[in-house]
């Protein structure tokens, strides 16, 4: 095992693949979702924020261009030259027409530091055309697509408006895997109504379903959103570090090390975060993470290398 860290990391992939650290920048294309425009609801899943999860992306009143040069100049300090993978983080990013989605996909991949794309977006909108434009791209350059699963409880989908079915999941699955595409999958720990394995059994579900990585996301709740009602309403129980952790380290110890891992808890915005409060120190809890796999001799996929 090349990483120090006892799971396979985003960034040990990089440096693995690429030999060098590489960095993302998070794009706004500019896009809507289905249910949020009416076509499936207007609330939107309850968790999403006003900006669709994307509070760091860039401007949409820029072009994808210039918002690769201001996201490029907040990182030079620190990463001053080298690639970066630009990612169109907020809302359904194949949610457009085919031509559009061409359009901005390539003006990206244009940028002399970029070599290649995240994109995230829901697996019921990855319409055959679209899937058409993901493989062309994928023979060319570096390419992963996000599925915001979150939970394979259909109950708890329904609380948190996700509006499709386990199926639709399963299906775009099938389809990325058809053509080689790799996919990572969202899951979130904390829903409402959710049960205590309920993380563990989707994390494993994805890797049945061919996933390639997969985003580990502490429930946050925010400011002005459905979640936020939900949680004054109905008194949510918000779970606490220590249970977060640990929930964490089960499902890193039952997925194998080929699974890459790019995140393990969420970057909550100080200015519009409601709760959990513990959050904002991120550094604290991956540091808490590791701890309890060093504590209980854990690595991912339970084996030690």
């Amino acid at each position: 095992m090349s990483s120090k860290k006892r799971y396979n990391s985003l960034d040990n992939y990089f440096k693995n693949t690429f030999g060098e650290k590489i960095y993302k920048v998070s794009l706004d294309g500019g896009f809507t979702c289905p249910n949020r425009d009416g076509t499936l609801s207007t609330k939107g899943c309850i968790f999403c924020s006003e900006s669709g999860s994307g509070d760091f992306a860039g401007s949409r009143r820029l072009s994808i261009t210039e918002q690769i040069e201001e996201q490029l100049k907040l990182i030079e300090n620190k990463f001053p030259s080298g690639k970066v993978i630009a990612y169109f983080q907020n809302f359904t990013n194949t949610y457009g027409d085919v031509e559009y989605l061409r359009k901005i996909y390539y003006e990206a991949l244009s940028h002399p530091r970029v070599i290649g794309l995240a994109i995230a977006t829901r697996p019921d909108c990855l319409g055959d055309n679209i899937i058409e434009l993901l493989n062309e791209i994928n023979n060319k350059y570096f390419l992963w697509i996000e599925l915001g699963l979150q939970t394979i409880n259909e109950k708890v989908a329904k609380i948190i408006n996700r509006q499709y079915p386990l199926k639709t999941y399963e299906e775009a699955a099938e389809k990325l895997k058809k053509y080689n595409i790799k996919f990572v999958t969202h899951i979130i720990v904390g829903l409402p109504g959710e049960k205590e394995n309920d993380p563990l059994n989707t994390a494993v579900y994805s890797e049945k379903c061919g996933t390639w990585g997969i985003k580990i996301h502490l429930l946050h709740i925010i400011k002005n959103t459905e979640l936020e009602k939900f949680y004054k309403e109905n008194e949510l129980k918000i779970q606490k570090k220590e249970e977060y952790v640990k929930k964490v380290v089960k499902i890193l110890q039952n997925i194998s090390y080929n699974i890459v891992i790019h995140r393990l808890t969420g970057d909550g915005n100080k200015e519009t975060l409601a709760a959990p409060l513990w959050s904002l120190n991120k550094r604290d809890v991956l540091n808490s993470i590791e701890k309890e796999m060093k504590a209980e001799n854990i690595y991912q996929g339970g084996t030690k290398f």
